[in-house]
């Protein structure tokens, strides 16, 4: 598929390759998290990151060399066209061996993801999806869920890097959407938890203050599985930028949007 003078089916096929081999570069470092430090408050990077990161960033150097790479621990250029890619989703988890932690690679195109891959190194997943074309977990479709707002379980994310700014808006959203789903879970993988939106797994999802590396692949997937993604103001692209992130079936979206509209949180 030609998609902006791209080859978006040939990018993807680069971008699967590049997530595979960031995988295995972090399977191998499991129980050896060796040089681990704090960048920032709850905030870790270890040995596994950035070895992942040199890994994924090669690989796609060698199946696009044209296209620009950012990625979370080196950085790199911000681009019209670019891949956006954290290395190990979920360092903290790494860390103390809990082994929800994903791989994200996300291709960028004038601040809006067209393609998308989510590895999940020790759970044996593959996501992956391209702009218009649906979104596939290990080669088969995905959808987001069908469940009713009130039966609905969403994952959400604690906003540990702006404890002090953020929680004063978080908390009040948190306790709401708490007493109004069935329930919450925190996995502390913000790109696996998207995937696992997109896949029905979760029935929607919300956290403030995360990278565009965070969210990219993980958004684009649930938009590609059927789900609304949106900023907390409800903005159908600022998510991106911004990294305060809204995704669900449509319902469940909404309920969402209400309780942070109900706590002024929008603002």
């Amino acid at each position: 598929m030609k998609d902006d003078g791209l080859d978006l089916d040939g990018l993807l096929a680069v971008a699967r390759e590049a997530a595979a081999a960031g995988s295995a570069v972090v399977r191998r470092h499991l129980g050896a998290a060796r040089d681990v430090r704090e960048k920032a408050p709850g905030d870790w990077v270890s040995e596994a990151d950035t070895a992942s990161e040199a890994a994924v960033r090669e690989a796609l150097r060698r199946g696009a060399p044209e296209v620009a790479f950012f990625g979370e621990e080196g950085g790199g250029v911000r681009a019209e066209v670019g891949w956006f890619v954290d290395p190990l989703d979920g360092t903290t988890n790494f860390v103390h061996g809990f082994p929800v932690v994903g791989v994200s690679v996300a291709l960028v195109v004038a601040d809006d993801p067209v393609v998308a891959v989510v590895e999940a190194p020790f759970l044996g997943d593959a996501y992956w999806a391209r702009r218009g074309s649906g979104a596939f977990c290990n080669g088969a479709p995905i959808r987001v869920s069908a469940r009713a707002p009130e039966q609905s379980i969403c994952a959400t994310g604690f906003p540990f890097r702006a404890k002090e700014e953020r929680l004063p808006t978080y908390l009040p959203v948190f306790e709401r959407a708490l007493r109004d789903f069935e329930d919450l879970r925190r996995a502390g993988a913000a790109s696996l938890d998207l995937a696992w939106t997109a896949s029905g797994v979760f029935d929607g999802y919300f956290e403030q203050a995360l990278g565009t590396w965070d969210v990219a692949a993980g958004g684009l997937l649930v938009r590609e599985a059927g789900g609304v993604v949106t900023d907390w103001a409800g903005d159908p692209r600022a998510w991106l930028a911004s990294g305060d992130i809204v995704v669900g079936p449509p319902a469940v979206h909404a309920r969402i949007m209400e309780l942070i509209e109900a706590t002024g949180s929008d603002r």
